[in-house]
């Protein structure tokens, strides 16, 4: 049973699927129902005691823990079974299933073109709504400029933390390792904040995200230059901006994908009071969004081809894969 093989073949079947089908609605996708398992859980690590930080703090780290070491385990036990019960045909079904789940190409592409759809309408309420759904900030005020703006950073952001990052560990660790990284971006996304009721049951998912994102950002960041290249988008801008601005950002990994599109789009990408990101020699409109989902996909390609394929073939030959699964 060659599983670099099958590994590699559920890979490309899982971004084939994504980019046909997309996702399915929140009341069939696991990871809304691991939301809404973290929804519930989130407000019984708040502690109202007069060590409530310590408490709070201590809770967070045991339920984000937890959650990835159950979940964690009950995949590779699914992925181990299906090799050694179902062979690779199995395998491959089951790797594939979990891939999918934990990427979401298409969906961000969907978001986006929502935006755009509504901006082509001079439909700007709508547009400021849609933007809404996919970012943390206030988008009520927002002109145009700036709602295609968060639009792009969403994208950039996407890319790692929708694609690559997922890809980076299914290529190392197979298909419970796409899907541990999901279930830390998901409780990132839901409880990893900075404010006064999160940011003590949230600090270690928050951690966790900063850490699991922290290569995939620099790798995908450098492969985005490469793109901007083979596109013809201004690829020397953008390796300047990403040296220049990529720590704009809190977050330590987000300003690298962020920066490097601006720098390709030759455009700013601002979240007011808190970052401008580029140049803006040019505005931002319709056609950079177009463009910069183009980016992203094109990079897709290029991680899978120059580090996924690469590197889950290595691991195969190192006996890493047979190891894992028992084989």
């Amino acid at each position: 049973m060659m599983l670099s093989e099958d590994l590699l073949i559920a890979l490309l079947g899982a971004i084939v699927i994504d980019l046909l089908f997309g996702d399915p609605s929140n009341n069939y996708h696991p990871v809304a129902w691991l939301g809404g398992l973290i929804g519930f859980f989130a407000p019984k690590l708040k502690d109202n005691g007069s060590n409530c930080t310590k408490k709070e703090r201590f809770r967070g780290i045991i339920f984000s823990i937890s959650l990835i070491i159950v979940f964690g385990i009950i995949i590779h036990i699914g992925a181990f079974s299906a090799v050694h019960l179902l062979g690779s045909l199995g395998f491959i079904i089951f790797s594939v299933l979990i891939l999918k789940i934990t990427i979401a190409i298409r969906g961000m592409e969907k978001h986006a073109k929502a935006i755009m759809s509504a901006l082509e309408r001079r439909d700007l309420i709508n547009a400021r709504y849609n933007l809404s759904m996919i970012v943390r900030r206030d988008t009520k005020n927002l002109d145009d400029q700036h709602v295609i703006s968060g639009t792009i950073e969403c994208i950039g952001e996407s890319v790692v933390d929708g694609i690559t990052s997922p890809l980076f560990y299914y290529s190392l660790f197979g298909p419970a390792g796409a899907f541990v990284y999901r279930i830390i971006n998901t409780l990132d996304s839901m409880i990893g904040y900075n404010d006064n009721y999160y940011k003590d049951i949230g600090w270690m998912s928050a951690t966790l995200d900063t850490i699991g994102n922290y290569i995939p950002a620099r790798i995908t960041a450098f492969l985005m230059v490469i793109v901007a290249r083979i596109m013809g988008a201004d690829s020397k801008q953008s390796m300047q901006i990403l040296k220049r601005d990529h720590n704009k950002t809190i977050s330590p990994n987000a300003g690298y994908p962020m920066a490097t599109l601006a720098g390709a789009l030759r455009i700013k990408l601002e979240k007011v009071g808190y970052y401008s990101i580029g140049e803006g020699y040019e505005p931002s409109s319709i056609g950079k969004c177009k463009t910069a989902i183009s980016i992203m996909k094109l990079t897709t390609i290029l991680f899978c081809t120059v580090f996924s394929f690469p590197l889950i073939t290595i691991l195969y030959l190192a006996g890493w894969w047979r190891m894992l699964f028992g084989l």
